[in-house]
């Protein structure tokens, strides 16, 4: 009989070939078609950089006209998906409700016709301009308002943070949260991406595929980890409580939010890039108290877990550049959603271009030859009184 090895988490288990990026952990390398993420960061712009990964190539000057006016002209959300969210509970998480939402878009467009490339096009441009528009909605929405329209003449960052408070975001604002979702869009199979292959492969719509996604990623360990980096460096407080923090967390043996990466035994690259966004943005508005914190934590970690291959990821610095920006910390992990579409999408393409259903096996470790006790000569298992 063949046996199988079992690696928890997957760990190092090829799940598809892929052209879609590349990451090389021990040198810091990740690309997206090829392409560096430093070059694509300081050059390109989020939409370029979408129909770069779901289209395989980047956009001739016409063809990256044609597919922004597309994402621009889908960006409104229907009044029955309006209304709905209405009903949502104002103490829910904005991943729930964008989970709902993107699930809901399927309702009204439920046809699977996915060897039809004018569908897959469609698909690709509805579900790029409308979710940015729920996760808006919501954040006004919950707190009684109604939502901000989008604008036709922003472009797709500028327009996001138009919507979140209906004032007209700083130019450099719109191009530092641009390239946030640049950073995001794209990372391999991580869970939340091969949650999207796994729903893909059974051919159902994309808006399931993404909805799945989005479940996935709104774990603390994966998207949700951002926000957890903030509220660690409120508790820390200041720069004086940075050692005794991190020195009790390794004698616990306790998680230190935004360091470590199951791929990354270097500093993330995009982390790299997303620090030089924070230092860019405190230049012109003010140094945030929290990014003295945030060095002291790196400096501090490095001297005493880089020797493991422990360094800051992507999560440790895009917390600081959204709060910056005004933006609730509850929205950090559904504007990696929205940046992460891009890639999820690309995955689903290419999943459906080759596709084979997920079905992986087991190591069984339970009983064999049990016989069934009819229920009248069952032991009590627990105390009724």
């Amino acid at each position: 009989m063949t046996t199988c090895e079992y690696r928890p988490g997957l760990e190092g288990v090829p799940a598809t070939q892929s052209s879609i990026s590349y990451v090389d952990g021990q040198t810091g390398i990740l690309e997206y078609r090829g392409i560096g993420i430093e070059e694509i960061a300081q050059q390109s712009s989020f939409l370029e950089t979408a129909y770069l990964l779901i289209w395989g190539g980047l956009p001739t000057q016409q063809e990256l006209e044609a597919f922004e006016h597309e994402v621009q002209y889908h960006r409104r959300l229907k009044y029955r998906i309006r209304d709905m969210m209405k009903c949502f509970p104002e103490s829910g998480h904005p991943m729930d409700a964008l989970q709902a939402c993107a699930a809901a878009l399927g309702l009204f467009h439920s046809r699977r016709e996915l060897d039809d490339p004018t569908y897959v096009q469609a698909a690709v441009v509805r579900l790029l301009a409308k979710i940015p528009t729920m996760v808006a909605a919501f954040k006004m929405m919950r707190k009684g308002n109604d939502p901000v329209q989008p604008r036709d003449d922003l472009g797709y960052a500028a327009n996001f943070l138009y919507m979140l408070n209906e004032q007209n975001p700083d130019p450099l604002e719109a191009r530092i949260f641009d390239v946030c979702l640049i950073l995001h869009a794209e990372h391999t199979i991580n869970a939340s991406t091969f949650s999207a292959m796994v729903t893909a492969s059974t051919l159902t719509d994309p808006y399931a595929v993404i909805a799945s996604a989005v479940g996935t990623l709104a774990g603390p360990l994966h998207g949700g980890a951002n926000e957890a980096v903030i509220d660690m460096l409120q508790e820390i407080g200041s720069i004086e409580n940075v050692r005794p923090y991190v020195e009790a967390r390794i004698v616990n043996r306790e998680k230190i939010m935004g360091f470590g990466h199951r791929v990354y035994k270097v500093k993330d690259p995009r982390a790299r890039v997303l620090q030089g966004l924070a230092e860019q943005l405190f230049d012109k508005v003010g140094r945030d108290a929290y990014y003295d914190i945030a060095l002291e934590l790196e400096q501090v970690i490095e001297e005493k877990l880089g020797h493991k291959g422990i360094y800051p990821n992507v999560d440790f610095y895009s917390g600081l550049v959204y709060r910056k920006l005004g933006i609730p910390t509850d929205l950090f992990t559904p504007i990696f959603a929205i940046a992460r579409v891009a890639g999820w999408l690309a995955h689903w393409k290419e999943q459906i271009g080759k596709n084979r259903i997920f079905r992986p096996t087991q190591i069984y470790e339970g009983p064999h030859n049990q016989a069934y006790l009819p229920l009248e000569k069952r032991l009590q298992l627990w105390d009724k009184s």
